[in-house]
Formats: structure tokens, C-alpha cells, sequence
């Protein structure tokens, strides 16, 4: 493809719709490493390596033509979401799943400043108050279950940097895709995101193996739904959904965890986790609007 084939980021509904399904798919996340009998670590380690084998038969050619500065920067995303995956499972150790969740997903507030003034995007300013709108949803959705307190300090610290690495993926690929496949991209990311985990692994928990399929499910569910479908779509909306309207739909994970909590462990919704659902979903619409 040509380099303009990837610079049509209209925000039509359809690529924003799409990329609600990929957070969809991302927020089984938490579901798998729940289940996974693995360190939360290795967990990551083994989520981007078993997707190398669904991704290399078609990628495989492809790499081939990437340029070499462009094969770098897509090792360095792949380094951003490490170090997001690593510091989003160790937060869990330190703070309240609450916590994590609204402190990691915080990303709006690193990538709408260095799309603003670094990519020059036009942001309008009845965009922000779909934005607004969407983080109070999220801050009402978590209210009932946040807890402030200095025994959660180190890592609401962790959670609120893992936000931060996300971003840094996030604007990684959001200027890759000018030039580059989403499927290339995650191929290549994989190596870099490897790396990074390896060495983390090796100063941390040391390497664990799986070796029963009560082992191996969970690893395989990361690997085909919250890396290829769930991340391998987010990576392939960059290219078609401006990145201050897509960090805004990054917000509805929360969301969409609350509703797979209800429908999968029958925890009870609160009348205000309800509530700040519905604001979340109102936001974002309010912020697609407002992008166009």
C-alpha cells in the first residue's frame, strides 16, 4: 500500500465503532491474567509470543519492505507496551483493581497535549467536553470503589505511568500507520515488547514454563483475543481515527470491564457504576462529534 492509503483518518462511525470492539477485546485482559496459574509477567511475556505464530505466516514477506528507521520505531512501541504490561501487573500487588483501572487508562492527558502541539492536530473545543464528560463517567462508574490511602500510594504511582507508556504506544503507532500495516506493526512490536518483558523477567520472577492446558488456555486467550484481535484492531483504527478521539475511547474500558464483571462473575452494578456507564458511552459520543 502507499503511504496515502493510510492517511485517511475521517473518524467515520464505522472505524470508531470498530474501535470500541477492539477495546471490547482488550478488556478480557484482565479476565485471562485472572485465570492464568503464571506470574502476572510471564502471563504478558507469553501473550505476545503465542500471537507471533498467528501473525509471522502473514507478516513474514511484508517486513521486508519496511524501512529500517521505521523498523526501529515499531520496536519502541513494542518497548511502550511492555513496560505498560509490566508495570499495569505489578500495580495489582500495591493498589485496589479500582485504582488501577482509573489511574491506567488516564491516557487522554498525555496523548491530547502532544497531538496538540507536536502532530498540530486540530482539536475543536466542544471536543474537550465530551472528554470531560468521559472522564467524570469513569471517576462516577469507579467512585464507589476507589480508595485513596497511602497504603495504595506505590501503585496508583505504577497504574498512573502505565497510562503513560500507553500513550507512548498509542502516538507510536498512531504516526506508524502513515506508512505502515497494522498487522506489520504488531509483528514487528512483538519482537521489541519480548525484549523489554525478557529482561524484566530475569530481574524479577524468573522465566516460568507452561506445561498443562489448564496453563496454556489463558495464555492462548491473551494471545489470540487481547493481542491480535483486541490490540491488532486498536493498531489498525490509529490509522483511520485521529489519536485525541481514540485516547477518549480508551476511556470505555473501565466500562466494558464493569459490564463483563456483571455478565461473567455476577458482581452487582451499582446504580451509580450504571450511571457513570451511560456518561462514559455519552462522552465519547459527544467527543466523536465534536472531532469531525
Amino acid at each position: 500500500m502507499t503511504k496515502s492509503e493510510y492517511l485517511t483518518r475521517d473518524n467515520n462511525t464505522i472505524y470508531v465503532l470498530l474501535m470500541l470492539l477492539a477495546i471490547c477485546f482488550l478488556a478480557t485482559g484482565g479476565i485471562f491474567v485472572k485465570m492464568s496459574e503464571l506470574p502476572p509477567i510471564n502471563t504478558a511475556f507469553y501473550r505476545v509470543l503465542f500471537s507471533l505464530p498467528f501473525l509471522l505466516p502473514f507478516t513474514f514477506n511484508k517486513i521486508a519492505k519496511v524501512s529500517k528507521k521505521e523498523f526501529l520505531n515499531i520496536l519502541l512501541a513494542g518497548a511502550f507496551l511492555a513496560l505498560d504490561l509490566t508495570l499495569w501487573n505489578i500495580s495489582f500487588q500495591y493498589t485496589t483493581v479500582a485504582n488501577a483501572n482509573l489511574l491506567a487508562n488516564l491516557t487522554p492527558f498525555t496523548v491530547i497535549p502532544i497531538a496538540y502541539f507536536i502532530f498540530k492536530e486540530k482539536i475543536p473545543k466542544f471536543f474537550f467536553i465530551g472528554a470531560i464528560i468521559t472522564v467524570l463517567g469513569v471517576v462516577v462508574l469507579l467512585f464507589g470503589k476507589i480508595q485513596p490511602s497511602m497504603d495504595n500510594f506505590k501503585g496508583d504511582i505504577l497504574s498512573f505511568f502505565t497510562s503513560i507508556f500507553y500513550a507512548g504506544f498509542i502516538i507510536s503507532v498512531y504516526k506508524l500507520r502513515d506508512s505502515v500495516g497494522s498487522d506489520v506493526i504488531m509483528t514487528i512490536s512483538a519482537f521489541g515488547s519480548l525484549a523489554v518483558l525478557a529482561v524484566v523477567i530475569l530481574f524479577t520472577e524468573g522465566f516460568y514454563f507452561p506445561y498443562t492446558m489448564k496453563e496454556l488456555l489463558p495464555l492462548i486467550g491473551l494471545a489470540l483475543i487481547s493481542q491480535i484481535f483486541g490490540q491488532g484492531l486498536l493498531s489498525f483504527c490509529l490509522g483511520k481515527v485521529n489519536v485525541s478521539l481514540s485516547s477518549i475511547i480508551t476511556l470505555t474500558q473501565p466500562a466494558i470491564a464493569a459490564i463483563y464483571s456483571f455478565v461473567i462473575f455476577s458482581e452487582i452494578l451499582s446504580w451509580m457504576e450504571i450511571t457513570g456507564i451511560f456518561v462514559v458511552l455519552v462522552g465519547v459520543y459527544l467527543a466523536k462529534e465534536n472531532s469531525k
